[in-house]
């Protein structure tokens, strides 16, 4: 058994297990539902600075026009990111540290409650394959 969860074969570890074995000075599900709801922040905080501070990527926004006889299936050809640019290396370094230490937590949170951060995937991806784009609405 690795972090509450068995597993059942001898094989390489995984991501969630190294997370597992590194978890510990904040152990507490509090402490990871903490973690994690300042991770997403900070992930949220570099995105803001790439466009507040350095200026790499910029977000113009608006209204999503689209032609109101057009169907779910064809309406991304007329939706956009409200992003311009490319992040710089240092911006992209950033960013990606902070979605990692993202994963980090949820990888904790998943071991915490017993669940396997590869089933999760797995479940959302058959759920995304199966619904389509009406799979977050």
């Amino acid at each position: 058994m690795i972090g509450g969860r068995h597993r059942m074969k001898e094989t390489k570890p995984t991501f969630q297990d190294e997370v597992d074995a590194y978890l510990v000075r904040h152990r507490s599900i509090l402490d990871v539902l903490s973690k994690l709801e300042e991770s997403t922040s900070r992930v949220n905080r570099a995105v803001v600075k790439a466009v507040t501070a350095c200026g790499c990527i910029n977000i113009t926004a608006g209204k999503q026009q689209f032609p109101s006889d057009i169907g779910l299936a064809d309406i991304k050809a007329y939706l956009h990111t409200h992003l311009n640019g490319t992040l710089c290396d240092r911006c992209r370094e950033t960013v990606e540290t902070e979605i990692g230490s993202s994963l980090f937590y949820t990888a904790g949170l998943c071991s915490l409650l017993d669940l396997d951060l590869g089933e999760v995937q797995e479940k959302q991806h058959s759920r995304i394959k199966s619904l389509g784009i009406f799979n977050l609405t």
